[in-house]
């Protein structure tokens, strides 16, 4: 994982193309803390039984999760 400790470093990164990182999978269980975290107990996030006729088939995480996912990083 590249790191940029100052601005300045950053800068020296304009033009570059950053690739795609390793898939994360978002287990229930996240999405369960997430919720409990923002007290949004949506059934579509958090009832797997119900969702499962849902219009997705399953659960899906919260937008908020998925946004938050965005400045994880990969493992090394």
């Amino acid at each position: 994982m590249r790191i940029f400790e100052n601005p300045v470093m950053l800068l020296t990164a304009i033009g570059e193309r950053f690739g795609p990182t390793e898939w994360v999978a978002i287990e229930q269980d996240r999405i369960d803390l997430f919720a409990k975290a923002t007290d949004d107990h949506q059934w579509i996030h958090v009832d797997p039984a119900r969702a499962k006729d849902g219009p997705f088939g399953g659960t899906i995480a919260h937008g908020y999760l998925t946004m938050s996912s965005l400045t994880a990083s990969s493992p090394t």
